[in-house]
């Protein structure tokens, strides 16, 4: 493709824009060599063919197992472009995939970014409701969902979402597909002619949705420098090395996932994928691939742990990066003690790794940091009124790096989103140490981050208001010792009405929103506590119903 000339800019470092400036930002990351004028069209045509012979298995919920290659992924990828350009996608288009770990994911992952389309990827696990949303703002043109996944008929979503006016294709993966929708199947066999998209590297590349702070969902945008900027940091801080091989369960609806299925086709890395997580198979998987490195939330680590002497069937696996929630000391110890290294990491779906540590790092950094500030990354910690705080002070914690995200779907949030000075808002409170590792330790944002998931407190909220049995309530995250936190729900009851657990359940369950949305803890109380404009005290609720510790 014919690359755009690009007018010099002044110089200026990073810390001389005072203001939001995506302009000045992305100048700066052009000229430090972090961005660049190729897309993931150039980048992967030409990955894939020097990776081409890097191993890549996908094991089912019953331990089946398919083995392919990346080249055999990008053949197949390049068909998939050219049938979705043959049914009208054009670059920038909107094309949703609605998968789990399995072949179809990393092929129309692959296939949406060749083609030049924006990838809008979302969570298998996700209800109607959600993925309506998702569709309807994204505008997307396409939607490629399974048949079905473990328990989930998704046959009837079909017809359900058939008055999206902007949908003119729902292609359906697996043997059953419902009327309405085209077979998978038309799209793998497709002998269309495969065109190199005309994009930009700042064209918007992805759109992955979280649900963040508020009610609704958050579209994030992603430019195709700002994840490429990503990835290209990737093998720096997880799975390096000749012998390397990664294992994934992070489901490729999350930013952590669209990195997993990313990464092989950009480095040609071997790589296992788990379907669904189930912490005996992992170790079987670990053992006969040999896996050398894996991540993944306490959830994750503590489950292999927990299956007794697994010391020889893990002797291959040398790191495990942890991130997404707190980190037990005792949890870090354990799996030094098999053999592991761990280390942490953080990010957010707006700037998927911000920091990261390695098995390089002292003792006491892996066990009490999140680590360093990647490549470009500048992290800084401010107080309310937005002035540093000294070395190993808790502020608000607040960034810039070439990772970041180029804005919201809905521009209105981007004001929000980032300091009157132009860095961007984490919502989480931390602090710096003398050697500049960054250690979070609350967070100012309300939501619940269960197995690494986080979920909206203000869209669970909506839900159980409107249960005829409440008259008030609040969502906060209750500790749990296997999921790290889950959803709990504070209710004030109508006077004279009864509430319990079951029929909480029961109302959330004729939402459509995903199972682990649910309330899994509840106390019922006579008044919720608020402050002096009326908001409700939710770290007091927290403290007096669901304490640390406690895990009721």
């Amino acid at each position: 493709m014919t690359s755009t000339t690009r007018t010099k800019a002044p110089e200026m470092t990073v810390s001389d824009i005072t203001t939001y400036d995506p302009a000045a930002l992305r100048d700066q990351w052009y000229r430090e060599g972090f961005y660049s004028d190729r897309t993931w069209p150039d980048v992967l045509a030409e990955s894939c063919v020097t990776g081409a012979s890097a191993t890549v298995v996908y094991a089912g919920v019953e331990g089946a197992q398919l083995v392919t290659t990346v080249g055999e992924i990008h053949t197949l990828a390049q068909r998939v472009a050219a049938a979705l350009q043959n049914r009208g996608v054009r670059a920038g288009d909107s094309v949703a995939v609605q998968l789990s770990n399995r072949i179809e994911a990393s092929i129309a992952y692959e296939a949406v970014l060749l083609a030049g389309a924006v990838l809008v990827p979302i969570v298998h696990i996700y209800g109607p409701n959600e993925v309506r949303f998702i569709l309807e703002q994204s505008g997307a043109k396409i939607l490629v969902q399974p048949d079905r996944w473990r328990s989930i008929d998704y046959g009837d979503r079909v017809a359900a979402y058939a008055d999206i006016s902007t949908l003119e294709h729902v292609v359906v993966v697996g043997d059953s597909v419902p009327a309405g929708a085209s077979a998978w199947a038309d799209l793998v066999t497709s002998t269309a002619e495969y065109t190199r998209p005309a994009v930009h590297a700042d064209d918007v590349a992805l759109l992955i949705y979280t649900s963040g702070t508020t009610s609704a969902p958050k579209g994030v945008q992603h430019s195709h420098n700002s994840l490429l900027a990503e990835q290209q940091s990737a093998p720096q801080y997880l799975g390096a090395g000749e012998d390397a091989v990664q294992l994934v369960s992070f489901p490729p609806g999350h930013i952590a996932g669209v990195g997993s299925v990313l990464r092989p086709l950009l480095h040609g890395q071997n790589t296992v994928y788990m379907d669904v997580w189930d912490p005996a198979l992992a170790v079987e998987l670990i053992a006969r691939h040999r896996v050398t490195a894996t991540s993944g939330t306490p959830f994750h680590l503590t489950g292999m742990l927990d299956l007794g002497d697994v010391t020889e069937r893990l002797a291959t696996l040398r790191e495990f990066l942890i991130g997404a929630a707190t980190v037990p000391e005792d949890l870090v110890r354990r799996a030094a003690d098999v053999g592991i290294s761990t280390y942490r990491c953080y990010g957010s779906t707006e700037q998927p790794t911000i920091t990261a540590g390695s098995t390089t790092d002292p003792e006491a950094a892996r066990l009490g940091t999140d680590g360093s500030p990647l490549p470009g990354v500048r992290v800084r910690i401010v107080d309310e009124s937005g002035a540093d705080t000294p070395t190993g002070v808790d502020g608000e914690v607040v960034t810039r790096g070439p990772d970041q995200f180029v804005g919201y779907r809905d521009a209105s949030l981007n004001a929000s989103a980032f300091t009157a000075d132009g860095w961007m808002r984490t919502g989480d409170l931390g602090h710096l140490d003398a050697d500049g590792r960054l250690t979070i330790t609350d967070r100012i944002k309300d939501v619940v981050i269960r197995a690494g998931e986080t979920i909206s407190s203000g869209q669970l909220e909506d839900v159980l208001a409107a249960h005829p049995a409440v008259a008030e309530a609040a969502i906060v995250a209750a500790p749990d010792s296997r999921y790290g936190e889950v959803v709990a729900a504070v209710v004030v009851p109508v006077p004279g009405a009864e509430i319990d657990l079951d029929s909480i359940r029961e109302h959330f369950a004729k939402s459509g929103l995903a199972k682990q949305k649910t309330p899994e803890r509840l106390a019922i109380v006579d008044a919720l506590p608020r402050t002096a404009l009326g908001k409700i005290r939710k770290a007091e609720l927290r403290a007096e119903h669901f304490p640390k510790g406690g895990n009721r």
